[in-house]
C-alpha cells in the first residue's frame, strides 16, 4: 500500500469505553499511523470522550446512551458531517470491527467514498444474542439482520478458525480470511525485582504453585469450573494460590461461591489491573494460566501469558485453543471440572516441565500487534485490487434500499452550509 492512504476504522466502542475490540482498533490506528498511513476512526459519540490525545482523527456520529441496559452506547449510523469529511478525501479501505451500527455506517459510507468494506468478526455474537433476547422469534430476526449485514461486506476476516462456527450459527455462508489479533505486551519476562514490586502485599508463599486467571468476572468465562477444580486440590490438602485479575458483574457471586467451597483463604481477587506492566508482573509470577473459556474467539490473554513464558490450560476445541498443541505449547482439558482438576494434579510440582512448555508457548503462540497489523496491510492491498477489478459481487439485499437512501441523504446534507 502507498503511504498516507486513508484507512477508515469503524467500531461501536472506542476509548474511553474500553473492551478487547476497542483495544484492537486503538492498536490498528496507532500502528497504521506509525507506518505512515492516515487512519480515521469512526465511532459513536460518547459524552465524556476526549479524542485529542490520538494522533489521528476520531469522527463521532450520533448515539443513544444504552449503557445501563447493554453496557455500550448505541450508534445511530447517520452523520452528514462524517460523510462530508470522508467524501472530501480519497479513502482506500473501510475496515469495520463490529457487525452492528458500525457495519451499517460502513455500508452507507462505501456508497459515498467508493472503497471496499472489510469486517473483522471478533466476538461470538450468537451467544450475546442468546443472553440478551429471550424471544426466539425476535432473536432469529436479529440473527437474520446480522447475517445480512455481514454478507454485505466485500471481505470478512475472523480472528481464529473456531470463530467460523459462530458465523455459521448466525447464517453467514460466505468465505472468510483468518487474521489473528496481536498483543500489546513485549515478548519478555520482567525481572524478579519488578515482579516482587508489582505483586507485593498479597499472600503468595514461596514454593506454592500460583494459578492465574485474567479477564471479565463472568461465569461464562469458565470460572465455576476453576473453583470446582480447586476444591479437589483443597480436599487433597495440596497448597496453592489462585489469583483472579479482573472485574465484572458476576464478581460478588463468584466470591460467594469461593467462600461456599471454603476457598476464601487460597483465592485472591485483585480487581481490574489496567497498568500493563503490573499485569506483566502477575504473568511472570504465576506458574500456570487457567483459561477454560469457550466464549472467547481469540483468547488474547493466552498470548499475553505466552509473552511472559507462562503456559495455559485451555478447553480442547475452543477458539482460545486454536493454533495450540497439547503438551507442546499448552495443556488442553475437557470442559468439566474433573478434567481440569486431573490436569492440575498431574502438573502439581512439575515446575521445570511448566517452564519448558511456557518457553515453547512464547516461541510459537506470541504475535505482536505490529506483526498483526502488518499482515492486515498486506491484505488491504489484495482487497483494494480486487475491489477495483470488480472481483467482489454486488450483494444487494432489501435493507440496501435503506442503506443507499441513508448514504444519499447524508451526502446531500453534507453539502449544506450548516453541515459541520
Amino acid at each position: 500500500m502507498q503511504e498516507k492512504q486513508i484507512i477508515g476504522l469503524l467500531n461501536d466502542s472506542f476509548p474511553p469505553q474500553i473492551d478487547g475490540v476497542a483495544n484492537a482498533v486503538v492498536n490498528y490506528g496507532n500502528i497504521l499511523h506509525a507506518r505512515g498511513f492516515s487512519p480515521v476512526v469512526i465511532t459513536p459519540a460518547l459524552p465524556e470522550a476526549e479524542d485529542s490525545p490520538f494522533p489521528y482523527p476520531v469522527l463521532r456520529y450520533p448515539s443513544m446512551d444504552t449503557r445501563k441496559g447493554f453496557g455500550y452506547m448505541s450508534g445511530i449510523p447517520f452523520s452528514p458531517s462524517v460523510a462530508k469529511r470522508l467524501d472530501s478525501v480519497d479513502v482506500a479501505v473501510l475496515h469495520s470491527h463490529c457487525p452492528f451500527a458500525s457495519n451499517f455506517m460502513g455500508r452507507a459510507l462505501r456508497t459515498i467514498v467508493n472503497a471496499p468494506l472489510i469486517l473483522t468478526y471478533h466476538s461470538r455474537f450468537e451467544i450475546d444474542l442468546e443472553r440478551a433476547i429471550k424471544s426466539v422469534h425476535l432473536r432469529n430476526s436479529c440473527k437474520k439482520i446480522l447475517a445480512e449485514n455481514i454478507n454485505a461486506c466485500d471481505e470478512v476476516w475472523i480472528v481464529s478458525e473456531g470463530t467460523a462456527q459462530s458465523l455459521r450459527c448466525l447464517g453467514y455462508e460466505g468465505d472468510y480470511v483468518i487474521m489473528p489479533n496481536g498483543v500489546d505486551v513485549p515478548r519478555s519476562r520482567l525481572s524478579s525485582e519488578q515482579v516482587a514490586a508489582y505483586t507485593e502485599g498479597y499472600d503468595l508463599p514461596d514454593g506454592v504453585p500460583i494459578y492465574l486467571f485474567v479477564g471479565r468476572m463472568r461465569w461464562y468465562k469458565g470460572i465455576r469450573m476453576i473453583l470446582d477444580a480447586l476444591a479437589t486440590l483443597k480436599a487433597k490438602k495440596l497448597p496453592y494460590r489462585m489469583v483472579f485479575v479482573g472485574d465484572g458483574s458476576d464478581l460478588p457471586e463468584i466470591q460467594g461461591y469461593a467462600r461456599q467451597l471454603g476457598l476464601e483463604d487460597t483465592c485472591i481477587f485483585t480487581g481490574a489491573i489496567r497498568d500493563r506492566e503490573a499485569l506483566r508482573g502477575w504473568y511472570a509470577r504465576a506458574n500456570l494460566f487457567l483459561f477454560p473459556s469457550t466464549y472467547d474467539t481469540n483468547g488474547l490473554v493466552v498470548r499475553e501469558a505466552a509473552a511472559s513464558s507462562l503456559p495455559s490450560v485451555l478447553i480442547a476445541g475452543s477458539c482460545a485453543s486454536d493454533g495450540t498443541t497439547h503438551n507442546q505449547n499448552c495443556f488442553q482439558v475437557e470442559e468439566n471440572a474433573q478434567s481440569l482438576a486431573a490436569c492440575l494434579l498431574d502438573l502439581y510440582g512439575k515446575e521445570d516441565y511448566l517452564r519448558t512448555i511456557g518457553e515453547a508457548a512464547s516461541r510459537e503462540l506470541y504475535l505482536s500487534w505490529e506483526d498483526a497489523v502488518d499482515n492486515a496491510i498486506k491484505r488491504y492491498d489484495v482487497v483494494i485490487d480486487r475491489y477495483k477489478s470488480g472481483f467482489y459481487p454486488k450483494r444487494y439485499k432489501p435493507v440496501d434500499n435503506y442503506i443507499h437512501l441513508n448514504a444519499k441523504l447524508m451526502e446531500a446534507l453534507s453539502s449544506l452550509p450548516f453541515s459541520k
